[in-house]
């Protein structure tokens, strides 16, 4: 029997909005400031992940080592120095507004799933709000609001059993490989749109270079094509 979709759960960085940028500069000066340049590779390496993971990539491409408690002060660091530069204007991702408002308008239940935390990911919301006049989210999932950050499953997870939805009935939207296998992981189908790095092909996995022209009907498409592994035991 074709399942019916439920529910579109959206990654927030680099998918909807254009903030990745913001992220990466705040990366760049912090290495500047650590008397190093940071590479193209490891930016790309962190994309999509927690912040210990970037400050590990980011460590290790500059060979320089760090305490514990430096290491959470630099990560402390470029989260606020992202959300200042986020205050001058968040930019969303070519076709992302219309196809939020498409799903809306579709009576889908929404998520936004981020492993940006929760102070900085109210700012991207409220941004997003002034701009459609309402919460387009019936929910929202931040990365210090779970048991384990993508690419665990447990955020997916978390935001289909906080909508009350079966994760089959799910299609996540996503940008990065930590983002894509954490949906994978969790037994939802996946849209991604990679814009800072490859994503290579998976099975359940649809693949586009934007977001411009898809709506909800493109989605169900995607459904179609079906998650690749049960959901995680979780």
């Amino acid at each position: 029997m074709p399942r019916t979709l439920a529910a579109v759960l959206f990654d927030m960085d680099g998918t909807l909005v254009q903030t990745e940028e913001y992220w990466g500069e705040a990366m760049f000066e912090l290495a500047d400031s650590l008397g190093g340049v940071m590479s193209p590779e490891a930016r790309a390496a962190t994309v999509g992940t927690s912040m210990r993971r970037s400050m590990e990539v980011l460590y290790a491409d500059l060979d320089v080592e760090r305490t514990e408690e430096q290491l959470l002060a630099d990560a402390r660091w470029v989260e606020d120095r992202a959300g200042e530069l986020m205050s001058t204007g968040i930019p969303w991702r070519p076709g992302a507004r219309e196809l939020l408002e498409s799903v809306r308008d579709a009576g889908l239940s929404t998520a936004l799933v981020t492993t940006t935390p929760r102070r900085l990911a109210d700012i991207v919301l409220g941004s997003i709000t002034a701009d459609l006049g309402a919460d387009p989210f019936d929910l929202t999932v931040c990365g210090d609001e779970v048991p384990a950050r993508k690419p665990d499953p447990a955020p997916y997870l978390q935001a289909a059993a906080a909508l009350g939805v079966d994760a089959a009935s799910c299609v996540v939207v996503e940008d990065s490989l930590v983002g894509v296998t954490s949906g994978l992981a969790a037994g939802m189908a996946v849209l991604g749109v990679p814009a800072l790095q490859p994503v290579p092909p998976a099975p359940g996995l649809t693949l586009v270079d934007t977001l411009l022209g898809t709506d909800a009907e493109a989605l169900i498409e995607v459904l179609a094509g079906g998650p690749a592994v049960e959901p995680a035991d979780r």
